[in-house]
């Protein structure tokens, strides 16, 4: 859990100077190393992805997984909650984006090839280094994130914690049962998720990656048989 726990950590601390730099961050400044930023999701997005093997697994994951996604209504049901808590944080102004920062950051940050990997291996065998590095860049993205966003991504650190550290206890139990290739599959359908991320975060597309999520875990089941 050590490198959750970090992970975690970098988010507030990131979160927490965005905060205080938030008006001291020209808008041109922000919205440019937002765009930077995503082209960097993006990349990760795209190296994570080549790591499956099997078009077919990613295909049927995606769209089956996406099925579940929109039958269970994922994303209307996360931007309630960022809704919810949105109405606590208003200014008497009425003004907020909590739940757009909440939303854009739990996705950023619990989606894709690094979430799943750098949590799969510190459970598998305590090698925390992948979820160091994706540390260091989540912690960079809550600085800028916090600064345009407002404190909505702050609010995402405890559901990095709970998704990764339930992903890292997952592994633990069921390391002995997972093979190389399933995992490669998870992340490449992951990776898929995180360049539709991206490419959101562009305002190139307006995807519903909240309903996908469960694609991610349907490798699970298909390379039992494939």
């Amino acid at each position: 859990m050590l490198g959750t726990i970090v992970n975690t950590s970098a988010v507030i601390v990131g979160s927490l100077a965005g905060l205080l730099l938030r008006k001291g961050i020209p808008k041109k400044i922000s919205d440019t190393v937002m765009k930077a930023l995503a082209l960097c999701v993006i990349y990760i997005g795209i190296d994570g992805a080549l790591s499956g093997e099997k078009t077919l697994v990613a295909i049927l994951s995606m769209v089956i997984g996406t099925v579940i996604g929109q039958i269970l209504s994922l994303e209307e049901r996360l931007e309630r909650l960022g809704e919810l808590i949105e109405q606590k944080f208003k200014d008497k102004n009425g003004n907020s984006s909590i739940s757009q920062g909440f939303i854009t950051a739990t996705l950023l940050f619990c989606v894709g090839s690094m979430a799943i990997n750098g949590s799969f291996q510190s459970g598998f065998n305590g090698n925390h280094e992948l979820l160091y590095i994706k540390s260091l860049l989540d912690g960079i993205s809550s600085v800028v994130f916090a600064s345009t966003l407002g404190i909505g991504v702050m609010l995402s650190a405890p559901v990095v914690f709970a998704y990764q550290g339930t992903l890292t206890m997952l592994a633990a139990l069921a390391g002995p049962f997972l093979s190389a290739g399933t995992i490669a599959e998870m992340t490449c359908v992951g990776s898929i998720l995180i360049i539709a991320l991206g490419l959101n975060m562009l305002g190139i597309t307006k995807l519903k990656v909240m309903n996908m999520i469960p694609a991610i875990f349907v490798p699970l089941i298909l390379c039992l048989f494939m």
